[in-house]
C-alpha cells in the first residue's frame, strides 16, 4: 500500500531581523517555511533576515513593520514601542537595498492555501485588518474578524503572544515572536503543523549574540538599552526588570 506523505510546515512571525533567532528555529526539519510577517525592525540584521526569508519561504504575508520599512511609512506600532520603531527604522531603512524594499512593499496582506485537506488564512494582524489591528486571544474580539471567513485555520502573528483558539469551527492560531518574543521567556517561538496536527513550539538561541549586536548599534544608549532589555526578560518594556546592561 502506498503512504501518503503529509506535509510538514514551520510557522513563524515577527522575526524583526533577529538572525540568530531565525536560524535556530529554520534547524527544525520542515517542507515548507510561512512567515506571517515583520520580517524588519527592533533587530540587528534585516539584510541578512530578508534573504533568507526570501529564499527558504514558500509563502510569506506582509506585517506592519514590513510595510513602513519597504514604503517609508509609519507602522502605528504599540505606544511602548513607538520611539524603539523609530530609531530603528531610521537605522533600518539605508541598510536594505531598493530591490529589498520593493520585495517587503510587493507582499500581500493575506494568503490562502489548502495542506492536508484543510483551508489555511495567512495574515500578520486579522483577516478584517492584515496590519494594524492587535486582536487579543478573546473569542469577542476574534468572532467579528472571521465572520463569513471561508478557512478553517487562521495563522496570525503580531501580538508576539503565542496562543491557540477553536472559534466556531474554525482554530485561531498565533505562533508568537521568533525574534522578539513577550511572553515572559528570551526563547524563539514557532508554530509546527506536522501530519496533521498543530502545536506551538518555541526554542533557544543565543540571545546574548543578538544583545551584543544591539548595544553596538548606531541608535541612542536608552533605545539600545529598552530593545536589550526587552529580548533578555521576553517581556514588552512596561514589564521589563531594571536589568543591568
Amino acid at each position: 500500500m502506498m503512504m501518503i506523505r503529509r506535509m510538514k510546515l514551520l510557522i513563524v512571525s515577527d522575526i524583526h531581523a533577529n538572525l540568530e533567532a531565525l536560524e535556530a528555529i529554520l534547524a527544525e526539519s520542515h517542507d515548507e517555511l510561512w512567515v506571517l510577517g515583520d520580517l524588519v525592525n527592533y533587530g540587528p540584521n534585516p539584510r541578512e533576515v530578508v534573504d533568507l526569508v526570501r529564499s527558504h519561504a514558500s509563502l510569506v504575508v506582509q506585517g506592519n513593520h514590513d510595510y513602513a520599512i519597504g514604503s517609508g511609512s509609519d507602522p502605528q506600532c504599540s505606544n511602548d514601542f513607538r520611539e524603539m520603531a523609530r530609531a530603528m527604522q531610521e537605522y533600518t531603512e539605508p541598510l536594505l537595498d531598493a530591490d529589498q524594499r520593493a520585495f517587503l512593499r510587493s507582499l500581500p496582506r493575506t494568503a490562502a492555501r489548502t495542506i492536508d485537506g484543510y483551508r489555511f488564512l495567512l495574515c500578520h494582524a486579522t483577516p478584517a485588518e492584515p496590519l494594524f489591528r492587535y486582536c487579543p486571544a478573546e473569542a469577542a474580539q476574534w468572532a467579528p474578524e472571521i465572520e463569513g471567513l471561508q478557512a478553517d485555520i487562521v495563522l496570525t502573528g503580531h501580538t508576539h503572544l503565542p496562543f491557540t483558539m477553536n472559534l466556531e469551527k474554525l482554530r485561531i492560531v498565533n505562533p508568537g515572536s521568533v525574534g522578539q518574543p513577550k511572553h515572559g521567556a528570551p526563547m524563539a517561538c514557532y508554530a509546527l503543523w506536522d501530519d496533521g496536527r498543530l502545536s506551538l513550539q518555541s526554542c533557544r538561541y543565543p540571545v546574548e549574540e543578538t544583545v551584543k549586536k544591539i548595544l553596538s548599534l548606531p541608535i541612542p544608549i536608552g533605545i539600545r538599552s529598552q530593545l536589550a532589555a526587552v529580548l533578555l526578560s521576553g517581556f514588552p518594556p512596561g514589564r521589563c526588570e531594571q536589568l543591568a546592561i
